[in-house]
């Protein structure tokens, strides 16, 4: 196999891996969520640090029953970057939809990155980081 064909092979197993997370928001599902969380995974957000795959988990199930309840996720793949043969770096937007949202105001959205590594043939998420996007002037 080429090299071309094993990273294109490489970077539709990582969408696979982000699809099954925002599926999973959309589902409300916080197990499902962490599946491809690596279990010393972490996740920094503005004003919070969630330090292992079980925190990220029972945070995503308080949010679910909570202030997330009904939401969805519009998410955009800005770039996806390997740092070597068994870690990659994707950069995304994310926006929260709320119930009754047909539009996202734009100082809500989010760019994130995710770093991922492959354990036993198997992408998985060990980092995930999000700030506020920068609304640019037109």
């Amino acid at each position: 196999m080429t090299a071309n064909r094993t990273r294109s092979a490489d970077e539709t197993a990582i969408l696979q891996v982000l699809k099954g997370v925002y599926d999973a928001w959309d589902a409300h599902d916080a197990d499902a969520f962490v599946a491809d969380y690596t279990e010393d995974a972490c996740a920094i957000l503005p004003g919070s640090y969630r330090p292992s795959r079980e925190d990220v988990r029972r945070s995503m199930a308080a949010g679910f029953d909570g202030f997330l309840k009904g939401s969805t996720t519009d998410n955009k793949v800005l770039s996806i970057r390997f740092l070597d043969e068994d870690v990659a770096l994707v950069v995304s937007e994310s926006k929260v939809v709320f119930p009754g949202e047909s539009e996202v105001p734009a100082d809500r959205a989010a760019i994130a990155t995710w770093v991922l590594t492959r354990r036993a043939g198997r992408w998985l998420l060990a980092s995930y980081q999000n700030s506020p996007a920068v609304v640019t002037a037109s």
